[in-house]
């Protein structure tokens, strides 16, 4: 009993460790990705990134939110005045994530330029196109294996 319960506490932790490894390699190469893309130099750099990573932090912590608000609505016994409650929680959520995004753009042009602010959408929807793709290759690769 005791090494059928460690080994799933193993398997648990290395699954876990697994997803964020992988969680790691990605935010690495997003790093690598916006600096080249940016032409970032060392100084900018050095003030960027605690500024970026805490937008994309804060960004997280919206997602989260809004995923466990639609995770507690049950659709099919929603009165309307719960539907517009939950609609008015909507928006103050979108004028939360547009006020992060605002406090990114703000902060950021105290250390870089107002040409790599711009830059910098781009770089991110390039990026999310590449893991896309590749996801979207290795998901095909998969299922073309598999009989």
């Amino acid at each position: 009993m005791k090494k059928t319960i460690l080994l799933i506490v193993f398997v648990s932790l290395s699954i876990n460790l697994h997803a964020q490894d992988k969680h790691e390699k990605i935010k690495a190469l997003k790093t690598a990705y916006i600096t080249e893309q940016l032409n970032l130099t060392k100084a900018e750099a050095e003030k960027f990134w605690p500024i970026y990573n805490n937008f994309e932090e804060d960004k997280r912590v919206l997602k989260k939110e809004a995923h466990e608000s639609r995770k507690k609505v049950d659709i099919e016994s929603l009165t309307e005045a719960q539907a517009k409650d939950i609609l008015e929680d909507m928006m103050a959520l979108n004028n939360r994530r547009n006020g992060v995004y605002n406090s990114l753009i703000i902060n950021l042009q105290k250390v870089i330029s107002a040409k790599k602010i711009v830059q910098l959408k781009k770089a991110e929807d390039d990026f999310n196109k590449k893991m896309f793709e590749e996801y979207r290759k290795r998901h095909d690769c998969e299922h073309k294996d598999k009989p």
